[in-house]
């Protein structure tokens, strides 16, 4: 049962936490695009979308995020599956996991989303588009930093498991 559970629980975070991570690092270039902020001396012929398709990509990439977000929750339910099994539900490096784990999920639901949401808002008014594109972006683009750099620390402490009388 441990085998299966470790299984699906690694499967879900390269496939939720994988897709998420590549999707939401690439919105803020889109994002941006679609608001106007970029490009500038830069043609449709030097392989930049059009803002219009560059919005219908930056729309894909934030349902992408949206969707495997809700799939995600599969991640750490399993993880705790498999620490139970395992009996290393109290070791530090496990709960230092689940801390940045929730910060992570926290960061994602609570800031990363909604920001991408509101930079599709201002995509679609033309009247919003330019006025603090590029910082916006920037922001959202370094918050989506962070999300990714909790997410390879975890990754880390699921394979090193500093402490671990389990072997490594």
């Amino acid at each position: 049962m441990t085998k299966f559970l470790l299984s699906v629980h690694v499967l879900a975070a390269i496939l939720a936490v994988g897709s998420i991570t590549v999707a939401a690092s690439m919105f803020p270039r889109y994002a941006l695009r679609a608001l106007g902020g970029a490009g500038e001396g830069k043609g449709e012929g030097a392989g930049e979308p059009s803002s219009d398709r560059a919005a219908g990509i930056a729309a894909l990439l934030h349902r992408v995020c949206r969707a495997y977000a809700v799939a995600g929750v599969a991640v750490p339910a399993f993880g705790i599956a498999t620490a139970v099994q395992l009996g290393v539900l109290t070791d530090a490096w496990l709960i230092a996991s689940l801390i940045l784990t929730t910060i992570a999920a926290g960061l994602l639901a609570l800031v990363i989303l909604p920001r991408q949401e509101a930079l599709l808002d201002r995509a679609a008014d033309p009247s919003d588009r330019a006025d603090g594109a590029r910082r916006a972006t920037a922001r959202l683009a370094m918050l989506t930093g962070i999300f990714n750099v909790l997410w390879a620390t975890v990754t880390v402490l699921m394979i090193v498991r500093p402490g671990s009388t389990t072997g490594a």
